[in-house]
């Protein structure tokens, strides 16, 4: 069965959209969405192995219709190896319509234990990186041609507690996205951002043991009592990308569920908080009650999606 999008069929036909951090997780999500739109993709990340799998795949969904697609193995923190892949892409595609700005890492530490190495590393990939490409589709092709920016950031609404190196990043990205889409509005370039909250993706399965025992309850700090789809993040990009967002630029789109709006402090907060008790422990806060309820149906037009190790049932 094919991915099953709520956008029209061939939305995106004719267009050529770069995604970051195509191997896996949300951006693996992305690519099968606007490649089911009729895109032509460059799929960009660190492993090659990954991004040959989800190329590999999409060309079993293209079936008679083949899908183009890419692969183009990159650390997008090294600005000559940006440079030169950007520059292939042009070459082999012969034009940039989208870039969803999607790769990004980060590990759990209190401030007072981050070094600056790893300081520099998660800054790097999460803002650096990012602007780094967004930079290269401009100058090479946008400049003169259009074209819509999405930078995928995080929902970091209060600070992050935990990942003060991911929440400085994400913040960075956000304050780039408003100055780009300014300087960037003239060539017709539109540059926007998506917040994740807690989502139920692949990168779940990364954290220590410690912090995967309390992952399924993260729920209970969203009004919405749930985690978020793969497909709705890729969802709100598709949107922001397409002709029915031509007048929105600037802005960030958060798909949380409401999380930073609950009356528990900040969502990462909450999650550190969480991480810190026993697993029989209760979350107990003053202020607007958040019920548990089954009444938010989540959207998955993502037919491969699987749910995370993390959050399946004992």
């Amino acid at each position: 069965m094919p991915y099953d999008s709520i956008f029209r069929p061939g939305l995106l036909t004719g267009q050529v959209h770069i995604v970051t951090g195509g191997g896996s997780g949300i951006g693996r999500c992305i690519a099968h969405e606007l490649a089911s739109l009729g895109a032509r993709l460059a799929l960009v990340g660190r492993k090659r192995d990954k991004l040959d799998e989800v190329c590999a795949e999409l060309a079993r969904e293209g079936g008679p219709q083949k899908i183009e697609v890419r692969p183009y193995a990159l650390d997008i923190r090294e600005e000559s190896r940006v440079e030169e892949t950007m520059a292939q892409i042009l070459t082999d595609f012969g034009r940039i319509d989208g870039l969803t700005n999607n790769a990004g890492g980060q590990f759990a530490a209190p401030l007072a234990a981050i070094r600056q190495k790893g300081w520099e590393t998660v800054v790097r990939t999460n803002l650096t990186g990012g602007f780094l490409m967004a930079r290269e589709c401009y100058t090479r092709w946008m400049s003169e041609h259009g074209g819509a920016i999405v930078n995928i950031v995080a929902d970091m609404w209060g600070g992050m507690p935990g990942m003060g190196h991911s929440g400085a990043a994400r913040a960075g990205m956000v304050n780039f996205t408003e100055t780009a889409a300014v300087e960037w509005a003239p060539a017709g370039v539109r540059v926007n951002a998506v917040a994740p909250g807690w989502i139920a993706s692949s990168g779940l399965d990364t954290y220590p043991p410690e912090v995967k025992r309390q992952l399924k309850r993260l729920r209970r700090a969203v009004p919405l009592q749930r985690l978020g789809t793969e497909a709705e993040v890729a969802a709100a990009v598709v949107f922001l990308l397409s002709p029915a967002a031509a007048f929105i630029t600037g802005t960030t789109l958060r798909v949380d569920g409401a999380a930073p709006l609950a009356p528990l402090a900040s969502p990462w907060t909450t999650m550190m908080r969480m991480f810190a008790v026993q697993p029989e422990g209760n979350i107990e806060e003053p202020g607007w009650p958040l019920p548990d309820h089954t009444r938010s149906h989540p959207f998955n037009g993502f037919h491969l999606a699987v749910t995370p190790k993390a959050l399946e049932e004992e």
